[in-house]
C-alpha cells in the first residue's frame, strides 16, 4: 500500500492595494526689503525655469502680499528646489546680502 501526500491549493485572496499618494509641499518666497528685484526674478529663473514675466508676478506678489507660492509639489523635489533658491547669494557693493527668504511646508488641503 502507497500513500500519497496531496497536494492543497489554497484559493489565492485577492487584496485591494491603495496607494497613498504623498501631500504635495509649497516653496515659499517670503518678502525681503534686502535683495534687489532683479536678482529675485534671476533666481526664480534659475532655480524654477520660470520665464522673465513669470519670475516678475511672483517677485511682485511675495512683494505686495508678504509672500508668494513658487512652486508645489513632492516633499523631495520642494526640498531641492529651496536648496537651489537659497544657494544663490546677492552681493553689492562688496557685502554679501546672503540667500533670498524661502521656506516650504505641507500644502493646505
Amino acid at each position: 500500500m502507497s500513500l500519497r501526500a496531496g497536494t492543497t491549493t489554497l484559493p489565492v485572496e485577492e487584496t485591494e492595494t491603495k496607494m497613498r499618494r504623498l501631500p504635495p509641499f509649497n516653496v515659499i518666497l517670503e518678502n525681503d526689503d534686502d535683495h534687489s528685484m532683479e536678482f529675485v526674478i534671476e533666481v526664480l529663473q534659475k532655480a524654477l525655469g520660470y520665464s522673465v514675466e513669470r519670475a516678475y508676478q511672483l517677485m511682485v506678489h511675495a512683494h505686495e502680499a508678504g509672500e508668494a507660492v513658487v512652486w508645489t509639489g513632492t516633499k523631495e523635489v520642494a526640498e531641492l528646489k529651496h536648496e537651489l533658491m537659497t544657494s544663490a547669494h546677492e552681493k553689492r557693493q562688496g557685502k554679501d546680502l546672503g540667500p533670498l527668504g524661502v521656506r516650504i511646508e505641507p500644502a493646505p488641503g
